[in-house]
């Protein structure tokens, strides 16, 4: 029997944006984590030397590897090998290598509700259990050490993300050690996705790998270096199963996109233009929380990293889906529903995504003000 999987609804939300903006609305797009800002110039223009120099077939690329390594050691104090570096193409083959060269079908992983909707889709689609820990304001919107070691019986494995998606909610280094303490004394393996690292605004964020050796790490150009479309990533493997995580990921996928390997391998010397982006991200987040008290908008997770706002508006509505696609069609201001990231209380949560210009975030900001007073009033 196959898996029963949920659609993104966000996904279908944007092909409505799509439509409206082919008959010629102004639309613009905050249902995605999706960076405005672009590749750093070095990055693009190794691209074009490539193009017109390397004939582009199967490859894996040694020095990136090897510089992802060397990024941990300068970023993290961690020590990696080279060789635990599996590269993919973006996170979410990342994701389906850790789980899958861990794990067998029907083991049951937890994760935090809300989180992002592929961990829960993703798991069941690999014929496991997602096993979700309802994670509000009390907890931080994350999953605590506590709640893992109070977890009857204890999952053979959790995915954690900090900062996370949709909250922007960042793991204290402390309770990160915590929680590699209780998995380690009751045999859980830990995925950590760590694809926002480095879009922090409260203070550095923490690899697991600090923590315990034994971690599945994911990460990914997509965020930070602006990357998205060139669709690369990695997966930092424990030593025991670094030959499990190789073979899924030359069998199921080959080799990562070479371009984008060159290219990558660039980005991670342009670290003034890389922070430019963060500037701009700190100044659209201000903006937004500025902006929340004139929307009505009381109840939200402490943004402290990536670049979202996961609001409650149980006090508009009970239907988050028609809620962000009347928001679309009325404004042209394109939202995600939070009925994707927790499909028990999303109904009443809604995500703003403000990784858009900050030109934009001010024009989106002065079609909701008044948007959202109407629908108060209402």
């Amino acid at each position: 029997m196959t898996a029963l999987i949920e659609p993104f609804r966000a996904m279908q939300i944007s092909l409505r944006a799509h439509e409206l903006a082919a008959q010629g609305r102004r639309i613009i797009h905050m249902e995605f984590g999706q960076p405005s800002t672009s590749a750093p110039a070095a990055a693009i223009a190794a691209a074009h030397r490539v193009l017109d120099s390397d004939a582009l077939g199967y490859w894996e690329s040694r020095p990136l590897k090897e510089r992802i390594a060397r990024h941990y050691a300068e970023t993290q104090g961690v020590t990696i090998r080279p060789e635990q570096v599996i590269l993919t193409s973006g996170a979410s083959p990342a994701l389906v290598l850790a789980l899958s060269s861990a794990l067998a079908p029907g083991a049951r992983v937890a994760m935090a509700r809300p989180g992002y909707v592929a961990y829960r889709n993703t798991v069941r689609t690999l014929h496991m259990e997602a096993v979700e820990l309802p994670c509000g304001a009390d907890e931080g919107y994350q999953i605590s050490a506590a709640a893992l070691a109070a977890l009857e019986p204890a999952p053979d494995a959790v995915i954690i993300a900090s900062p996370a998606n949709p909250t922007g909610t960042i793991i204290p280094p402390a309770e990160l050690a915590a929680i590699a303490q209780v998995c380690h004394k009751r045999g859980i393996r830990i995925i950590s996705d760590e694809i926002y690292h480095g879009l922090s605004y409260t203070g550095p964020t923490q690899t697991m790998l600090a923590h315990t050796q034994d971690a599945l790490v994911v990460n990914s150009f997509s965020k930070y270096f602006s990357m998205p479309g060139w669709r690369l990533g990695w997966l930092v493997a424990p030593l025991d199963l670094v030959d499990a995580a190789y073979a899924r990921m030359s069998n199921l996928f080959l080799t990562p996109h070479v371009l984008s390997q060159h290219a990558g391998l660039l980005a991670f010397d342009e670290k003034d233009e890389l922070e430019g982006h963060i500037a701009t991200y700190a100044q659209n987040r201000e903006l937004m929380l500025a902006a929340l008290p004139a929307m009505g908008l009381a109840r939200i997770a402490p943004p402290d990293g990536a670049f979202y706002i996961w609001a409650d508006i149980a006090h508009l509505t009970d239907d988050s889906i028609a809620f962000c696609t009347r928001l679309l069609e009325d404004t042209g201001v394109c939202t995600a529903p939070g009925v994707d990231f927790d499909p028990l209380e999303g109904h009443r949560f809604m995500r703003f995504s403000f990784a858009v210009s900050t030109a934009l975030v001010e024009e989106a900001i002065a079609l909701m003000v008044p948007w959202f007073a109407a629908q108060a009033r209402r």
